[in-house]
């Protein structure tokens, strides 16, 4: 190399050396780095040898080598150190060589020999700071003349366009100016967020800020690219699709984060000084005044929440308001055909700011956003439009827009009709606000919403995303005064052909149909259609969706219909088509999948037909021991633990007659199902989620632990894990050497979990303590005893601790509830869900303590110093 082969030798040495470069790992790099980086110096440097195509793909190769070598430093600090130092001096030297020349317009090379400099002096920053920053000075003032130069080249490419968009070289790379900016920003937002370069960009942070903001400028493609396809318009906008617009802004809010008032001064600044260059531009009679206003709005829009928030709030709200209402009453008068983009931007930003916003301004421009919606615009004014209303609405005043909501509905509809994928979703989520904002009118809605949503959910029911949207616009109309029945009585009809022909029906449909029908206050109505056809698809569906949402059906009627179902039909008939759904959703052999929503379903069974399901408990028992066995999914497993939790409580004050009903029942593998339940619960109940859950498992604990039946001594079950021999854990070794658990007695481990749990609390309490030093007081509700043997909650009435911690405790288990994991079914229309877990513990604690103090000396010896201390604290109180 060093005696200037012919350029086809050294390019295909290169992409040699490149394909292999990407997988060279840390044993082969500190060999090659010293040996190979001076010959590719000499190709870099070698401008008069080598074409800018070959200088780019040997730093591509530098860039593999220095990511690899940067992966080590977290292990090889020194020895990676030793191997950059003595090469970062002449790399830099040539970096600031190539930095230093006027980016070049049409020359992909030009572009692509600067970015793959970028992506070095990236690895440089951030792995090898320390060394990069006494090197570094040579490298600001060609950095500028980059960014600088870049723009004026990007100012070309916005009026005409970018010839080389979506095109790659022999190579695989791609050619786009655009790339190229992306790889800009991203060395910049380095630079930005490592403390020591920061301060290259605090000096020059004015004029960073300045240019920044004319890179955010839509392009001449861009802009034809949206006007022809608003679905495209939306998803980039929704999605941050990976661009150079996109990148700049996530520079300005790094920029915000990492200099704070100082960084907004600088965006207000430019905002102005780039505003009133767009009022020079249009007076000037240029054609794309527009495009800088826009970018000056989209700016502002991208660091919104970090300008509402603003410490020195009064005078940074006062200029962005008056800078905003300037930009909005200036061009909120005509040429919304010429300028589509700028409007739709000024729809999003009035949204976005409209705390700020003067309430006459804001008023006056809801309205005319709302009659947008109606009028023949091109389609990203009305994206724009839907985007605003679907935040404004919410909060508008209902006596202004009252007026308006009628044609709003009739033009959202007829958007709805021609609206597809992105577009649809944007729609349907500002028909809900738009219901949820005229709630009195809704009765006079619904006759004119309800069909259109219906027929687009049918005709979109395989699409998750669409689907859901429109059961959520339904749900919302569901929810509005006077719309319920009406409503029902629309839905019914769909549903029962559905339901009754499954097979017939096209993929998902069924499904779909199932997860429409949510409990309502006409269950009855809903019944009559539906149960019949929804226990069939239980029992003869081989589809788990369908199975899944079924179950979820019957779960919501039986919820809904309690006592009163069984005399909606032949009472024998509907008793024994919930037991024949129980059998198949807990029968082994069907897949997990299937099953999944089987304890929900149960639950409301035990808890609403107590007295029918009595008969039945020892099957039952004995079929979710044998479901357990097979579950392949632990939240299936979890859910199972549940029922059997929720059995103890309802067989209070007799769980010593639960306990033996499960010894009686023999189960493969284990002396009984009561030996093989604990086994299980114990290990899991650390994987329990959702408030409910936790209340009920481990309230449950304690009440089997309070009955000190004679079995529960002889059981052992797993304890702590055993800690391995130092060193990593590969998989050959795991395989090899699984882990090891001591093995302890049930009662102790049963008082383990419950002092976890009791520590859990107290850690969280203790952490929120540390945020705020008031305790915030929660009153305890005690929980009604219920009467008979199933319906007998063991959650007898406890006192309010006098001790303040326990007082705080009871917050933490009902504020941390996990997304989609809490049965709000089960959690509502059980009594267990208002326990204070605090409280009962500590009660329990207490009581278990005074009828048996000896054993509780005896199995505290086995605890954790963390468990014991705090039992004693509870104890003390």
């Amino acid at each position: 190399m060093h005696n200037f082969l012919p350029n086809n030798i050294v390019h295909g040495a290169l992409r040699c050396l490149a394909l292999l470069s990407g997988d060279l790992d840390d044993k082969v790099v500190p060999t090659l780095v010293p040996v190979l980086f001076p010959c590719l110096l000499t190709i870099v440097s070698s401008t008069q040898v080598y074409d800018k195509h070959l200088r780019a793909k040997a730093l591509s190769i530098v860039y593999s080598c220095t990511s690899m070598l940067g992966v080590m430093s977290g292990v090889y600090r020194k020895e990676a150190s030793d191997l950059v130092v003595p090469m970062l001096k002449p790399w830099m030297d040539q970096f600031s060589v190539i930095l230093n020349h006027p980016v070049q317009s049409e020359d992909p090379d030009d572009w692509s020999i600067r970015m793959e400099v970028l992506k070095c002096l990236n690895q440089f920053v951030q792995n090898f700071p320390s060394l990069a920053e006494s090197e570094f000075t040579i490298i600001v003032g060609p950095l500028w003349q980059t960014f600088v130069t870049s723009l004026k080249v990007r100012s070309s490419i916005i009026v005409t366009e970018d010839l080389y968009e979506g095109r790659y070289d022999s190579d695989g790379s791609e050619k786009s100016f655009d790339s190229f900016v992306i790889q800009l920003f991203e060395f910049l937002l380095t630079i930005v967020g490592s403390a020591k370069f920061v301060q290259v960009v605090m000096n020059n942070i004015k004029e960073l800020v300045y240019y920044t903001v004319a890179f955010l400028q839509i392009t001449e493609q861009q802009a034809h690219t949206w006007l022809m396809d608003a679905n495209q318009f939306v998803s980039d906008e929704d999605d941050a699709t990976y661009s150079s617009r996109v990148s700049g802004a996530l520079l300005l809010e790094e920029v915000v984060t990492v200099a704070g008032v100082e960084g907004i001064n600088a965006i207000l600044d430019a905002a102005k000084e780039r505003f009133s260059e767009s009022q020079r531009e249009k007076a000037a009679g240029s054609a794309v005044w527009w495009r800088l206003r826009e970018a000056t709005l989209f700016a502002l829009a991208s660091v919104s929440e970090q300008l509402l928030e603003a410490e020195d709030s009064e005078m940074i709200s006062v200029g962005l308001r008056d800078l905003l209402e300037q930009i909005i009453t200036e061009d909120g008068g005509s040429g919304v055909h010429e300028y589509p983009f700028l409007y739709a931007r000024i729809f999003i930003s009035v949204a976005k700011f409209s705390s700020l916003i003067s309430r006459n301004v804001l008023e006056h421009f809801l309205l005319a956003t709302i009659r947008a919606i109606g009028m023949d615009l091109p389609p990203p004014v009305k994206v724009g439009a839907c985007r605003a209303l679907s935040q404004l609405l919410p909060e508008a005043n209902k006596g202004i827009i009252q007026s308006e909501l009628m044609t709003l509905f009739s033009s959202l509809t007829d958007l709805l009709n021609q609206a597809s994928d992105e577009t649809m979703l944007l729609v349907l989520e500002t028909i809900q606000a738009a219901i949820k904002a005229g709630h009195e009118l809704s009765a006079s809605i619904e006759p004119i919403i309800s069909p259109v949503i219906l027929n687009m959910w049918l005709s979109h029911v395989s699409d998750p995303f669409i689907s859901i949207d429109a059961i959520e616009v339904l749900e919302a109309l569901k929810n509005a005064p006077g719309c319920i029945h009406p409503l029902v009585s629309r839905i019914l009809p769909y549903l029962g052909p559905i339901l009754n022909k499954p097979q017939q029906q096209p993929d998902g449909l069924v499904a779909g149909s199932l997860d429409l029908n949510s409990p309502t206050d006409v269950v009855k109505a809903v019944y009559d259609v539906c149960f019949d056809a929804v226990i069939r698809i239980v029992l003869q569906s081989d589809d788990h969706s369908e199975m899944q949402n079924a179950t979820e059906c019957l779960a919501a009627l039986i919820s809904g219909g309690r006592q009163d179902m069984l005399s909606w039909g032949d009472s024998g008939f509907i008793m024994r088509s919930l037991l024949d759904v129980a059998s198949r959703l807990l029968d082994p052999d069907l897949e997990s999948s299937g099953s999944l929503f089987v304890g929900s379903y149960i639950l409301q069974l035990i808890l609403h037909l107590p007295s029918q399901m009595l008969p039945h408990i020892r099957d039952l028992a004995a079929a979710l021991v044998r479901r357990m066995k097979s579950v392949q999914i632990v939240g299936l497993k979890s859910s199972l633990m549940v029922i059997f939790a929720r059995l103890a409580h309802l067989s209070a004050p007799n769980v010593e007659q639960l306990i033996d009903l499960l010894i009686s029942i023999p189960v493969e593998g284990h002396d009984n199902s009561f030996v093989y339940l604990m086994s299980e619960w114990t290990k899991q109940q650390g994987e329990i989620h959702g408030a409910y859950q936790i209340k009920v498992t481990t309230s449950a604990l304690a009440l089997l632990l309070s009955t000190r039946h004679p079995e529960l001594a002889k059981i052992n079950v797993q304890g702590n894990i055993i800690k391995a021999a130092s060193g990593i854990t590969t998989r050959s070794k795991a395989k090899l050497a699984p882990d090891q658990w001591t093995v302890v007695p049930l009662p102790e481990k049963i008082l383990a979990l419950l002092a976890d749990a009791l520590v859990e609390i107290q850690e969280q309490v203790l952490a929120d303590d540390e945020e705020d030093s008031d305790w915030e007081e929660v009153q305890a509700e005690d929980v009604e005893a219920e009467k008979d043997l199933l319906y007998s909650a063991g959650a007898t009435s406890f006192g309010r601790p006098t001790h303040e911690h326990l007082e705080a405790m009871a917050k933490v288990f009902n504020e941390d509830q996990e997304d989609g994991y809490e049965d709000d079914l089960i959690s509502v229309s059980d009594p267990l869900n208002q326990i204070n877990l605090a409280n009962y513990l500590a009660d329990f604690f207490v009581k278990f303590s005074q009828c048996d103090g000896q054993l509780v000396d005896q199995l505290c010896q086995c605890l954790t110093s963390s468990q014991r201390s705090a039992i004693q604290m509870v104890l003390k109180r």
